[in-house]
């Protein structure tokens, strides 16, 4: 498995337990791909944190939206 870039890690480091358990999969594909970055919303109900590939973001940038 691919080491993730220091931006990646420090997203990590910043977050919850629980948002780290949603987030770090795709973090890990986009690592492994090297080719895009990942989008992370939050939605106030129930699924909480989502994260997906986002091909309009540059690997290795992480953006938070609210969804």
């Amino acid at each position: 498995m691919k080491e993730l870039p220091a931006s990646y890690a420090e997203y990590l480091a910043q977050q919850s337990e629980r948002v780290q358990y949603a987030v770090r999969p795709v973090l890990q594909q986009s690592a492994a791909d090297e080719l895009h970055g990942v989008r992370v919303t939050y939605n106030t109900g129930a699924t909480g944190h989502q994260a997906h590939i986002d091909e309009t973001l540059p690997y290795g940038v992480v953006f938070e939206d609210i969804d």
